[in-house]
């Protein structure tokens, strides 16, 4: 299980804009136990990243807590309920187990019920209890670097080690990286590497990853907003085992009951840097580097902009939601860029323009309207 750097941190810190309007306020989140702090044998930043980059690990099983408490505000006409608020707010558990890059399983339990992702060769499965529904993929000659995530899950990473790849490939000038405290996480001493950009307009006041001391891991993964000593997101270990899961735990056996769905295995759009946004999308793009990019994209018709086909609401959203009357809930803003409505959280922002613009970002409302105005 090496480190392996992807897109830029703000993939994740901004949900898809398309789910923006029917998000529901943040829970309080505490954070993790805190233990005693060891004493480890002093490494440099850069030690650490060659740590994380030349990592391998035979095996691994244990058990992840996800917590999110990103201070989503409240929309008028919210249903409560909705399955995109229970997943960007509050605590998750999941399960992990690892036996090399051909056989990863995630098993995530909570409110939404049980959700499987079964890797095993070149077979592909997932089930969810609510539904019995099981899907399987026959994976193609890439399949190595597929990576398992719970798929409602998607917008946020499920465990330190998918964290920690986002948050590497975010380094640049523009990153100060730097040595924090020791700590100890699931009974492991680990180190604490620290990202903070040096952008002022950035919302992300810092990431902190805990290594395992000894197996070069990531253990743990905060992120903390400007202004704030509590992490607005954490996904962290509490209990682990590197030995290698036995291989039943890899070979899916459909409940009794399930409907199970062969798919066709598709290959990802390939993004064509500088141009096209996430997941190359050629309607999405962005607007300067590394911590505070903007991506800009369009939602017309929402507020007043030109007619566009309503798309499908989101699995879980009510029937008949009005879109207008949640997008009119929030902060009506101005400017020599125009105007819209502005959508605020602990970690980014999204500016809705009248004109059908939406334009998101880890960033300040003053950077959105600057990126507006061009």
């Amino acid at each position: 299980m090496s480190v392996l750097r992807s897109r830029p941190v703000l993939r994740w810190l901004v949900p898809a804009t398309a789910a923006v309007a029917v998000i529901g306020g943040g829970a309080a989140v505490g954070t993790f136990a805190a233990e005693a702090e060891p004493s480890l044998p002093p490494r440099t930043a850069a030690q650490l990243l060659v740590d994380l980059q030349t990592s391998r690990l035979e095996g691994l099983s244990g058990t992840v807590v996800q917590r999110a408490d990103l201070g989503l505000p409240p929309l008028v006409g919210l249903v409560p309920g909705n399955e995109l608020t229970t997943l960007l707010t509050g605590t998750h558990t999941l399960r992990v187990w690892y036996s090399g890059p051909d056989q990863q399983r995630v098993a995530l339990v909570d409110t939404l019920g049980e959700q499987d992702i079964i890797r095993n060769g070149r077979d592909l499965w997932t089930w969810q209890s609510r539904t019995n529904n099981a899907t399987h993929r026959t994976l193609g000659g890439d399949a190595g670097a597929w990576k398992p995530a719970p798929e409602p899950a998607a917008s946020l990473p499920a465990t330190p080690q998918q964290a920690a790849d986002l948050a590497l490939g975010a380094i640049d000038p523009s990153t100060e990286v730097s040595v924090g405290r020791s700590a100890t996480v699931a009974g492991q001493d680990a180190y604490e590497l620290v990202l903070q950009p040096r952008d002022g307009d950035s919302l992300v006041h810092q990431l902190r990853i805990a290594i395992d001391a000894k197996q070069h891991v990531p253990l743990r993964f905060e992120v903390l907003a400007k202004g704030s000593d509590r992490p607005a997101f954490e996904v962290a270990f509490t209990q682990v085992d590197y030995r290698r899961p036995d291989a039943d735990q890899f070979t899916f056996n459909p409940p009794p009951g399930v409907t199970v769905s062969e798919e066709k295995a598709e290959r990802p759009a390939a993004g064509k840097p500088g141009h096209a946004g996430p997941a190359g999308d050629p309607q999405v793009r962005a607007v300067g580097t590394g911590w505070t990019t903007v991506l800009v994209g369009r939602l017309d018709g929402a507020l007043g902009g030109k007619p566009a086909k309503p798309a499908a609401p989101p699995a879980g959203a009510a029937e008949g939601m009005d879109v207008s009357k949640l997008l009119g809930g929030l902060p009506a803003v101005s400017g020599d860029w125009g105007s819209g409505r502005l959508f605020s959280s602990k970690l980014f922002n999204v500016l809705l323009t009248d004109d059908g613009r939406v334009l998101a970002g880890a960033v300040t409302p003053e950077r959105l309207y600057q990126a507006a105005r061009g």
